[in-house]
């Protein structure tokens, strides 16, 4: 297993999330991406991620279901929240696991680096 941050995308829109993962891997993490929440919580265990970049708007699971599930297996795990809703409001949930409105990006991105500024933020 590489020795790179593990970061795990969870977004259904395919060219986001490909974009994601290229930024990304050139940003020096090692990166998977999964089209579903149902699709990551499989690959938790074999990719190990330390952080995951969710969508909100899911098939199935949506993005806070998905933080909820997780974080109670790996409770270590970093999230942030990468979502078009402007309307997106944490819920109080998201908030007692430690979430907060800086845990937020909301696409589009103008600039890809504020991602990887984040996550670098996140890991330390």
């Amino acid at each position: 297993m590489s020795d790179k941050p593990r970061i795990m995308i969870v977004d259904d829109e395919e060219m986001v999330r490909m974009n994601l993962e290229a930024f990304l891997e050139d940003e020096q993490f090692a990166v998977l991406g999964c089209e579903t929440g149902e699709e990551a919580l499989q690959q938790i265990e074999s990719f190990d991620p330390h952080l995951a970049i969710v969508d909100m708007r899911l098939p199935g699971m949506d993005g806070n279901e998905f933080i909820l599930e997780i974080k109670t297996f790996r409770p270590d795990i970093k999230i942030i929240i990468h979502t078009g809703s402007t309307e997106y409001s944490l819920p109080a949930a998201l908030i007692s696991l430690g979430i907060t409105s800086e845990h937020i990006l909301y696409k589009p991105l103008s600039d890809m680096s504020v991602i990887a500024e984040l996550a670098r933020q996140l890991l330390d």
